[in-house]
């Protein structure tokens, strides 16, 4: 992994202040240059905040780098994002912003270039859209770990292309510097800290709301869906009332709503570690100090608190666990699924594990089951002991807690769900991931090549992928339209029911199929019973 450390040190370098152009989102699954292919008109849209003007490709018209909040710095850092501020004249919308501050290294390339002043949005939508037209949005949050990564790197001029859809993706705040809770910062924020990256999805949002109108899409018709952290975030979307009326479709990719929330009196705790770690131990002032840290510091500092949502707060007083059981959950819609060996790609620091390792590991986890486990978990079966180890916790951690979510909200809920299970044996993993000798494919993001332009892929797309990326597209496109995924040609998608429990199998040389053995496949008769 050393060739991800550049990406990680790049965080601590740049200026807090500095707004550097990072390379313009691709417009094709290869990632050919952009510039390359623009032509014909430049559109200009007036949003709350002035005009701007986006820049027409072979595919979408893009408006990159729009301002949804004010550059959260100096007294806005561990605030509430601020409504942008207006501006004369037309803006240009033709570079992306920089990602956010990152606290893990390997969310992003090592070119990107990064910074606090990072509130922006990518607009795509199709090209040469009639006037008045009211298109479905989708609102895209990136995965990371609430840590890493950022919303420029999936462009989403394809998926707004093939599915007449307005395509939108988010930056938002990472780290402590969107997650860290503690009881002077709760003191002097409206819904209480730990929440600082989630109130900026909210934000983002309610720019939705208010401008995309203008853009031809339908404030009235918005999916929210992202990816690991991004799906947490959108289950937090479903318990969060100042959330409820922003969306009215819910994708939720690689994560379980079910999942235990840090709460924030436990997140309060932990942070008043971490701000004594950064050099912030005078009380009187530690708000004051928090926000004039060094981001290399509170970067070097970020293993000194409890990352992710903070649940117990005005803004997010339940989880969607909670939520969900009595009601006040802000129901709609959900397509939910997984790839196929998640940890692949979330477990690779056990590399090298020796076929005794992966027994004495199962047995050091697992206690009195772990006779159990390797009887249905055999090394035989397995291409190698990593193979094996990184089944077993897909299994336990994700995809039996996914399917256990998935049953229980078609059972208890008057809302359609539909599932998925991403199993395409020849996908490519991400960008410096490659374990030489093992098998990636399935991974923990697997399927964000499919789904995107997207710049964080090991390789480019095969045309045997690109065809199941197509199909793929369309679903999701038409989940959007109507909350129904089907679309007329493609393979039937079946409701999702307690009972029957269908899955679509999405593989590539047109095998996707509907599965019920799913909870068979992955053992989940035993990991929740």
């Amino acid at each position: 992994m050393k060739q991800r450390l550049a990406a990680w040190t790049a965080a601590l370098v740049v200026p807090a202040m500095a707004l550097v152009a990072s390379t313009v989102a691709t417009d094709s699954a290869d990632h050919a240059n952009n510039a390359a292919d623009r032509g014909g008109s430049t559109p200009v849209v007036r949003t709350d905040s002035g005009l701007v003007r986006g820049v027409t490709t072979a595919r979408a018209e893009q408006f990159l780098g729009l301002p949804y909040a004010k550059p959260p710095l100096r007294e806005l850092r561990f605030a509430p994002p601020a409504a942008p501020a207006p501006w004369t004249g037309v803006r240009q919308a033709d570079r992306q912003s920089p990602a956010c501050i990152q606290f893990e290294p390997t969310g992003i390339r090592e070119e990107q270039t990064v910074s606090e002043d990072c509130l922006y949005l990518d607009v795509y939508r199709p090209s040469q859209i009639p006037k008045n037209t009211r298109l479905p949005v989708m609102v895209w949050f990136h995965g990371g770990g609430h840590t890493q990564g950022t919303g420029v790197i999936y462009g989403g001029s394809t998926m707004a292309a093939k599915t007449g859809t307005v395509v939108i993706s988010v930056n938002y705040r990472l780290g402590a510097l969107g997650f860290l809770a503690h009881p002077a910062l709760s003191a002097v924020t409206p819904g209480g800290s730990g929440n600082y990256g989630r109130m900026d999805q909210l934000a983002s949002l309610k720019w939705v709301r208010d401008n995309i109108a203008r853009f031809g899409g339908d404030p009235g018709n918005v999916t929210v869906y992202g990816q690991s952290a991004g799906g947490s975030a959108v289950c937090d979307l479903m318990a969060m009332p100042a959330a409820r009326g922003l969306f009215d479709k819910a994708i939720v990719q690689s994560s379980v709503c079910t999942s235990t929330r840090t709460t924030l009196a436990a997140g309060e705790q932990s942070g008043v570690k971490f701000a004594r770690s950064v050099g912030c131990t005078d009380a009187a002032d530690v708000v004051n100090c928090l926000r004039r840290a060094w981001p290399g510091t509170l970067v070097a500092n970020q293993a000194n608190y409890l990352g992710s949502s903070k649940v117990g707060g005005a803004l997010l007083p339940k989880s969607f666990t909670t939520a969900f059981a009595d009601g006040t959950w802000n129901a709609v819609p959900l397509l939910t699924g997984n790839t196929r060996s998640e940890n692949r790609l979330t477990s690779t620091a056990l590399a090298g594990i020796t076929a005794q390792g992966y027994k004495d590991m199962v047995r050091e986890t697992y206690g009195e089951r772990a006779d159990r486990v390797l009887e249905l978990y055999p090394l035989g079966s397995f291409k190698s002991p990593y193979d094996a180890i990184t089944q077993v916790q897909t299994d336990a951690q994700r995809a039996c807690p996914n399917a256990q979510m998935a049953r229980t909200v078609a059972a208890k809920a008057h809302t359609a769900v539909y599932r998925y299970e991403f199993n395409d044996p020849t996908s490519p993993t991400l960008y410096g991931f490659r374990i030489p000798g093992e098998d990636m494919s399935n991974g923990h993001s697997a399927e964000l090549a499919y789904l995107f332009d997207f710049a964080l892929g090991e390789k480019p797309l095969t045309a045997q992928q690109k065809r199941l990326s197509d199909q793929m597209m369309r679903y999701w496109g038409a989940f959007a339209h109507s909350g129904d995924p089907n679309v007329k040609g493609a393979l039937s998608w079946p409701l999702h029911d307690a009972t029957a429990q269908q899955v679509m199998q999405l593989r590539t040389a047109g095998a996707s199929q509907v599965i019920t053995t799913y909870t068979a496949d992955h053992h989940c008769g035993f990991w929740l019973g």
